[in-house]
Formats: structure tokens, C-alpha cells, sequence
């Protein structure tokens, strides 16, 4: 198969959005929400709609039942323009939770979005680290027997995260990825190219939850916006005007002192009356972002911050990679594109390391003191969008597209240590 004429196609399945598109791009070609409109209403029928009509019928409902769907921005305007139309969320926490959904929307990717024939072209699917074996052994039964593509490979985020890192001049395959994306934030290390999987971490807050923050924030104050439209507003807010502060109390101080610096307006209209109204947007700009260095504000169950589940991961590492890891913090996924984001888990993280160092002098085991550890995140401008550039580079590499080892049967590689055959008809 030519890479060329026929590029691989890489799709990065997140609970937020799915990035997809063909290897050797730069960016994805579609980048959508990963929701999944349904048709309720051939389900909700009553039963003796179904007895009295023909068999005719019931299959024609039954055909029509599994091809009226829509998937991403048009799923979400159909389900608020029709009561017909439920919204089904395939992943949940960085998981697929529902399969049938799933298999949909690859449908309406390769067909309807992409536009091509999945048994002209290899795929390159991510998953979340820590996910079950079971859930590869369905993706591979989803794409070979429905969609009967000539080969897959299913590569862990992380890694193709750290991938997307490449500079000319440097190739460093070791380092820790933090992915903060909408359903699930992880810590992952990796040493050579291979994942440590005893210590992998991770928290219950993402991009969802600071929005969640935000909204509640803004509903506790008495901003006057839509029920219906709250969640809506707290996530364009988020991404339009939070940013990542050094101090919340001289934050505060400054909002205090030039109100009409900091604060911002935002301008909507109601979706109902279409009556336009406006909200300020004041100190959630910095307390979004700030759940993940305190956690606390937002959830008292929640003690660990962001660094130190970071320092914690590195530390149960093996003792050879621990500096080469803090000196390669990779950042990953939409919700690490906070203005200052890279610089606070910088400096916090800093601390924390020194605070150690400084500990272990004063013990004074030996008369040996220990040498400064360089603590060092990486932040890019692809970041957002860095699992699925990573493995656009992978996926354009002449080494992605394996030979027959004999004949009639094609090799396909699904990870580093599994590699299964399927019979070419």
C-alpha cells in the first residue's frame, strides 16, 4: 500500500472531542465533540404498534432506527432542535462505555467526515493508558469485521504525546506526560519509549470539572444566564478567558483594586426568546485553573494537587530515570493550554523538590550533599492537539506499514508486544 496516494488515517478518540484526520498532516482534519444524537423515537414505540404492523415495517423501522444518527456539533444542534434526539457519550473518564455508539461514530468519521474507503487505508487508533486489554480486542473486532480495514495499530496516548515533542536536533523518548484532557487527567511516565505502568497516577479533576467549577461559580453570584445555557457559557468562558495566577490572594487584590481591568463581559443571546443579555466574568477567570494547585476550593475530598501527583509519580519511578523525568514534563491535552499553566506547574513542582533536597542535607548522611535536580515542563503550541500530531508522525513513517511475511496472510501490529495476522481474501 502507497503512504502516499493512501496516508493512514489517525483518529484520537478523548471524552471531549475526537481529532481525526490523515497521517503527515500537521492538524487534524475534524476536530469533534464525541457525542452521538440517536433516534428514540423507532425504540420508544408501543409494543402494539409493533404487533399489529407487518414484518415489512418493522424492518424498514428497524433499518431506519440504525442509520438516523448524527454525531459531534450536528448531534448536539439536532438534539436541541428535536425532543426525538438523545445525546449518548461514548467515553466516560477516558473509557468507551458504550460500544454501539461507538462503532457509530467511527462510521460517520471514515464515511461521512473523511470520506474514504477504510479497506484502502491502515488506522492508527489511540486509547487512555490503564484501559483494559478487552477493550483493544473490540476495537479490533469493530474495525476489522465492520469496517474490514487492511491494518490497525492502537497506540497509547501518552506516548504519541511525547512523540509529538520531536525537534531536530534532539529525539528524547523519556520524560513524564501529563494529559489533562475533558473526562480524565493522567501522569504518565515513560523511560526509552516504553511506559512504566506501577507508576502511572491518576486525579479526579479535568477539563469538565473546571467547567463545572466555573458554572457554579458564576450561578453562586447571581449572574442572570439561562439554565439551559449555563454549561455552555461556563465552557466558552473557560476557554476564552481563564488563565493560571501565581498567588490567589494578590489575584484577588487586583481584581479588588481595578474592577474594571480584570473583569470581563460576556455577551450571549437567551436560545429560547433570543433576547440578548450579558454577564461579568470575574474571579472564575483565575479560580478555574486553580483547582489543580488547590484542589480543596473545589471539592474537599480532594487533598493531592496536580504537582505533587506529579512528584509522586516520579518518585516511584526506577531511581535511574527520576532526573531524566523531571527534566522532560511534557504537557498534553486542551486543558494545559491556560495562559501561565506550564510556569505555575513549574515553580510548584520546584518547591517541592528543593524542600526535599534541602531535608535530606540537613540529615547530613556522609557529610554528602545532594546536586540540584533541574525541573524543567515542556510547553508547545501543539500541545492541544499533541496525541494526534504524534501519531501522524508515527503513521507516516515507512516503518507503520508492515510486509507480508508470507504469502496471502499481512501482519499487523496493534502494540509493541502483540502482533496479530489476518487472512488477505
Amino acid at each position: 500500500m502507497d503512504p502516499i496516494s493512501r496516508p493512514a488515517i489517525v483518529i484520537d478518540n478523548g471524552t471531549g472531542y475526537t481529532k481525526m484526520g490523515f497521517a503527515g498532516n500537521v492538524e487534524p482534519c475534524f476536530v469533534q465533540p464525541t457525542v452521538v444524537a440517536i433516534n428514540e423515537s423507532f425504540v420508544k414505540q408501543p409494543r402494539s404498534a409493533v404487533k399489529n404492523s407487518n414484518w415489512l415495517a418493522q424492518h424498514s423501522a428497524g433499518v431506519m432506527a440504525d442509520l438516523d444518527f448524527f454525531i459531534g456539533d450536528e448531534g448536539i444542534s439536532r438534539s436541541k432542535s428535536s425532543n426525538t434526539y438523545n445525546l449518548s457519550y461514548p467515553i466516560k473518564y477516558g473509557q468507551v462505555d458504550n460500544w454501539d455508539a461507538m462503532e457509530r461514530y467511527w462510521q460517520q468519521c471514515i464515511f461521512n467526515y473523511l470520506r474514504c474507503d477504510p479497506e484502502d487505508h491502515y488506522f492508527l487508533l489511540t486509547e487512555s493508558p490503564l484501559t483494559a486489554p478487552e477493550s483493544r480486542e473490540y476495537i479490533g473486532e469493530i474495525m476489522f469485521e465492520t469496517f474490514n480495514v487492511p491494518g490497525l495499530y492502537i497506540a497509547v496516548q501518552p506516548v504519541l504525546a511525547l512523540a509529538a515533542g520531536y525537534t531536530t536536533s534532539k529525539c528524547e523518548m523519556t520524560g513524564v506526560v501529563v494529559d489533562v484532557g475533558d473526562g480524565a487527567t493522567h501522569v504518565v511516565p515513560v523511560a526509552d519509549g516504553y511506559v512504566i505502568g506501577s507508576s502511572i497516577r491518576s486525579i479526579p479533576l479535568s477539563g469538565k470539572d473546571v467547567t463545572l467549577f466555573i458554572q457554579q461559580l458564576m450561578r453562586e453570584r447571581g449572574e442572570h444566564i439561562p439554565p439551559e445555557d449555563s454549561l455552555e457559557v461556563a465552557r466558552k468562558v473557560k476557554e476564552s478567558y481563564c488563565y493560571t495566577c501565581s498567588d490567589i490572594v494578590k489575584e484577588y487584590n487586583k481584581h479588588d483594586k481595578e474592577p474594571s481591568k480584570y473583569i470581563k463581559q460576556w455577551k450571549d443571546i437567551k436560545p429560547k426568546t433570543g433576547a440578548p443579555y450579558t454577564c461579568d466574568v470575574g474571579y472564575e477567570r483565575f479560580l478555574g485553573p486553580e483547582i489543580f494547585f488547590s484542589p480543596e476550593i473545589y471539592s474537599g475530598e480532594l487533598t493531592s494537587s496536580l504537582p505533587e501527583v506529579i512528584d509522586k509519580c516520579i518518585q516511584s519511578a526506577p531511581i535511574d530515570t527520576r532526573r531524566a523525568l523531571y527534566k522532560n514534563i511534557v504537557l498534553s491535552g486542551g486543558s494545559t493550554m491556560f495562559k501561565d499553566f506550564h510556569r505555575r506547574l513549574q515553580r510548584d513542582l520546584k518547591k517541592l523538590v528543593d524542600a526535599r533536597i534541602l531535608k535530606s542535607d540537613a540529615r547530613g548522611i556522609g557529610g554528602i550533599k545532594a546536586k540540584p535536580v533541574d525541573v524543567n515542563v515542556v510547553s508547545h503550541p501543539i500541545q492541544r492537539c499533541a496525541v494526534w500530531f504524534g501519531g501522524s508522525v508515527l503513521a507516516s513513517t515507512p516503518e507503520f506499514f508492515p510486509y507480508p511475511k508470507k504469502p496471502g496472510v499481512l501482519t499487523l501490529s496493534l502494540s509493541v508486544s502483540e502482533t496479530y495476522e489476518r487472512r488477505v481474501q
